[in-house]
């Protein structure tokens, strides 16, 4: 029967094994990885804001690129910003584009924001929206991806179409590497 000293000691000894384990493959905010760790990450984060034409897939400066063959998981945060004047119905989708194979990634489009107003008037409406794209690929060799976003003015005209990031919301992607 364990004692409460027995008991102590494996928790003890348990909680400095995981804290090893963590202190090693824990992720860098830079996009470099340990030479010990399996696996690579990375992130990086849009530093501008970025005009969108109306109906047109738009490229943004927002990239990684995946280091080696592998299977990996993207993720991004993509900030919205739509403005027009009633009745508008405006909408911006974003996608990861895999600019090596000229290809959007599978599945990765997303709504990121949507203003609908029918009523008649002179008041300008806005909004900001933040989306996430989460999707895994697979490649076999070193392999960019950018986001791509593009406006639609289904009723109406924006005023203001964007891709936004600030210090109030970055907009972000990152990828891991989780197989071979």
């Amino acid at each position: 029967m364990p004692t409460r000293r027995t008991g102590l000691t494996a928790l003890a000894a348990t909680a400095l094994l995981v804290g090893a384990t963590t202190a090693v493959a824990a992720p860098s905010d830079t996009g470099t990885t340990s030479s010990t760790s399996p696996t690579a990450t990375g992130i990086e984060h849009l530093r501008t804001q970025v005009d969108l034409p109306a109906g047109a897939w738009t490229n943004t400066p927002l990239e990684v690129t995946l280091p080696k063959a592998g299977t990996y998981e993207l993720d991004a945060d993509v900030r919205g910003r739509l403005q027009g004047v009633p009745p508008i119905n405006l909408f911006i989708t974003a996608r990861l584009w895999n600019v090596t194979t000229g290809t959007a990634v599978a599945d990765s489009e997303r709504l990121v924001n949507q203003i609908i107003d029918s009523n008649a008037g002179d008041a300008e409406l806005g909004d900001n929206q933040t989306a996430p794209i989460s999707e895994l690929i697979s490649v076999t060799q070193p392999t960019t991806i950018r986001l791509q976003a593009q406006r639609i003015d289904a009723v109406g005209a924006a005023t203001i179409g964007q891709i936004y990031s600030d210090g109030n919301g970055f907009t972000s992607l990152r990828y891991e590497r989780v197989g071979s």
